[in-house]
């Protein structure tokens, strides 16, 4: 009677705040995308007119984070609405624990049909049993990826409209090898680097590629909108678009800096969120599904994450305290795990084994030809050996202090460590007692999570921890 009580409750709400009708939702991924290497957050190259367009129309947060910056690890937080611990992928390359529910039980419990298209790497696929819609490249990684076409899109849209429907559709771009777009678009010799890219001939090269891949990301972004309004649904249609974690450059991907945790975040709902507004409110990818169950008018309660319904709304503009982070380095590279706590201004990384140097296999390999390989690293350390200035980036990369402590916002790429500095001791202490509240809250045991053998046993779905 009480569970009862409760849901129905919830359905008010729902309603007082959105109205009548359950909305669709559409959730568009790009794919290995640094946030602030888009206009939208101060990128000075790539060219978005789509999702510059998106954010006129919608509600832009600026504070929004992954838990985890590798593929598999944020999109099962993405879709489980639990940390790594919770859902049981601390790694990539591994697999959620047997008995979680993901977005397809939660959504279609409350009448919807749940799908998704193009990239998937999750697993086990009992724990999201996504309907598969085909039209968008399934791989992680295709050289060249695999064209597109919207005719299946358009249909799921389209299909049994007194049926809402959550349909996630994860784009490959701009994932590595960068081989779709127009590079020339980008002449290499004009772009203004990131502080933490080293300038080298060969880097600005593959910076080139990687924004002609932005570029062609956004376009797809704009066929999507497109087949949307063409479904007639476009007003009732939830719309969310994130870049998911940084780039495959050194400092973003697989790191816990700003500039890999930090994700792009968009919502539009017309006529229900207030066009062109930002945010300052805190969220990370495990309030995601949250959010959607409540919107459903289902029970958001029971998940890592909690709901930021009310932020979209615009009744509030905070949602919760600190944002968290966690990366296992295997089977990336040797173990190498750290963990980190933000408060959206202030950032506090711990490297749990600080005396080993930091080693990623792709971005450092240069061995056979797979398309992952980087070969521009190369060119950073020969670079090093006579240019001071990317001797530190190279020494900033692979070996790191057991604590650094950043000011995010007015150093957003975080090249400069305060951890040492006096006036900073006492915002220190609370997010360290945070960061170290959370770990355990979360039973992460650590350095002992970063092994062989906790993510060979997460993967056949028997969690040590």
């Amino acid at each position: 009677m009480k569970n009862l009580s409760l849901r129905i409750l919830l359905l008010i709400i729902s309603s007082w705040l959105w109205g009548d009708l359950k909305p669709n939702m559409l959730i568009i991924l790009a794919d290995d995308c640094t946030y602030n290497d888009l206009p939208l957050y101060g990128g000075l190259n790539a060219k978005t007119p789509n999702i510059d367009r998106l954010a006129r129309e919608g509600l832009t947060f600026n504070q929004a984070y992954v838990s985890s910056s590798m593929c598999q690890p944020c999109r099962a937080e993405l879709y489980s609405g639990l940390y790594p611990m919770g859902n049981g992928c601390a790694w990539n390359h591994s697999g959620c624990r047997p008995n979680i529910q993901g977005m397809p039980q939660m959504l279609e419990k409350l009448g919807y049909r749940v799908g998704l298209a193009g990239k998937t790497h999750i697993r086990p696929s009992s724990v999201f049993p996504f309907e598969k819609v085909e039209g968008f490249d399934p791989n992680c990684v295709r050289n060249p990826t695999q064209p597109h076409n919207l005719k299946n899109i358009q249909e799921f849209m389209s299909r049994n409209k007194e049926t809402p429907y959550c349909l996630v559709i994860a784009l490959t771009e701009p994932h590595v090898p960068w081989v779709m777009g127009d590079a020339s678009k980008y002449p290499p010799k004009k772009l203004k680097l990131p502080p933490n890219i080293a300038d080298t001939p060969r880097t600005r090269e593959d910076f080139s590629k990687y924004l002609a891949e932005i570029t062609y990301m956004d376009s797809q972004v704009g066929e999507i909108l497109a087949s949307l309004k063409e479904s007639g649904k476009e007003k009732n249609t939830l719309v969310l678009f994130s870049s998911e974690q940084g780039s495959q450059f050194p400092g973003c991907k697989w790191t816990t800096w700003n500039t890999g945790l930090h994700t792009a975040l968009i919502a539009r709902w017309p006529d229900k969120i207030e066009e062109g507004k930002r945010t300052e409110a805190l969220v990370q990818y495990a309030d995601v599904l949250p959010t959607l169950v409540e919107l459903a008018g289902g029970n958001s309660k029971g998940f890592d994450g909690s709901s930021f319904a009310k932020v979209i709304s615009g009744k509030v503009d905070t949602h919760r305290k600190y944002v968290y982070g966690m990366h296992n380095n295997f089977p990336e590279g040797p173990p190498y795990p750290t963990r980190t706590v933000s408060d959206g201004i202030y950032r506090l990384i711990l490297n749990l084994t600080h005396e080993e140097l930091f080693i990623e296999k792709h971005l450092m390999g240069l061995k056979g030809n797979a398309v992952l390989n980087n070969p521009y690293w190369a060119t950073w350390v020969r670079d090093s050996w006579t240019k001071p200035e990317i001797y530190k980036l190279v020494k900033r990369y692979q070996s790191r202090p057991k604590m650094s402590f950043y000011h995010s916002l007015i150093d957003p790429y975080e090249m400069n460590d305060l951890a040492g500095i006096k006036k900073y001791q006492t915002k220190i202490e609370e997010l360290k007692k945070e960061l170290e509240r959370w770990m355990k809250d979360q039973k992460d045991p650590g350095i002992q999570l970063d092994t062989m053998e906790a993510h060979q046993n997460a993967k056949a779905g028997n969690h040590l921890f």
